[in-house]
């Protein structure tokens, strides 16, 4: 029996890919009520039919500061908070033209996360510390290229869940970091690389909220791509972006 068992969930941007992953895991660990957030209520439609009154739909988008505290005013008895809800736009940074890309990963990605961790810190609080536990990415330690703007986002989601870590663990909040590698999830479709399926990332994760582990890197390349970067952060950078050191 894991630590789940019995537990209240609230996972973000879970009607599809990891995120519907994430209920579907946090029902087969034992979790008694999954409270499931999406902007469109209506699009957790088959997850509820699936699994009952366990999984409970919420409206919820993380851009919207006032959805967001009514949804925690109203979820009072969440232990476990999974910050999945993030876009992608696959942009680069210096072209000409407008940064409206940028902003609105930002805005979801880093500012959305952090809505949800200001309004719910509380919450966990009231209810023993719980376990917040942040969808960042294996690009929130180096730019990846083609992905410039989403990698900038997801470094800031790496520098908020440190932040975080320090200020919450007084109260006993365990605060996981999860840095996957591609994933086969619409958002993951347009990336031809190797990916791992959304339901061995959540399984990973869970494994590592039940054993108190605060960084998780849940599959095979993200794995070597950790290794090689902090083996020579320079020559890993470099690799990236086909150049070379010397002068």
């Amino acid at each position: 029996m894991t630590k789940l068992n019995g537990t209240t969930a609230l996972v973000t941007g879970a009607n599809r890919g990891i995120g519907k992953a994430f209920v579907e895991a946090l029902i087969e660990a034992g979790a008694s009520r999954i409270y499931a957030g999406a902007r469109k209520p209506e699009t957790l439609d088959a997850l509820v039919a699936a699994h009952g009154d366990r999984v409970v739909p919420v409206t919820l988008d993380v851009t919207r500061p006032e959805q967001v505290r009514t949804a925690a005013e109203e979820l009072t008895d969440i232990s476990v908070l999974i910050n999945n809800a993030g876009i992608a736009r696959f942009e680069g940074l210096v072209a000409p033209g407008d940064s409206e890309a940028a902003r609105a990963e930002m805005e979801t990605n880093y500012f959305g996360l952090l809505n949800m961790v200001q309004a719910f810190a509380p919450v966990l609080k009231a209810n023993g510390g719980g376990a917040i536990v942040n969808l960042a990415s294996i690009v929130s330690h180096f730019s990846f290229p083609g992905a410039g703007s989403y990698s900038a986002s997801k470094a800031a989601v790496h520098s908020l869940t440190q932040g975080i870590r320090g200020e919450l663990r007084a109260q006993g909040t365990l605060v996981v970091g999860v840095y996957p590698g591609p994933i086969d999830t619409d958002m993951g479709a347009a990336i031809e690389m190797e990916k791992t399926p959304p339901s061995e990332v959540a399984k990973a994760v869970l494994a590592a909220v039940d054993a108190g582990t605060e960084d998780v890197y849940p599959d095979l390349m993200s794995q070597e791509m950790h290794r090689s970067y902090w083996a020579d952060p320079k020559a890993f950078e470099l690799h990236l972006t086909g150049t070379s050191s010397a002068a």
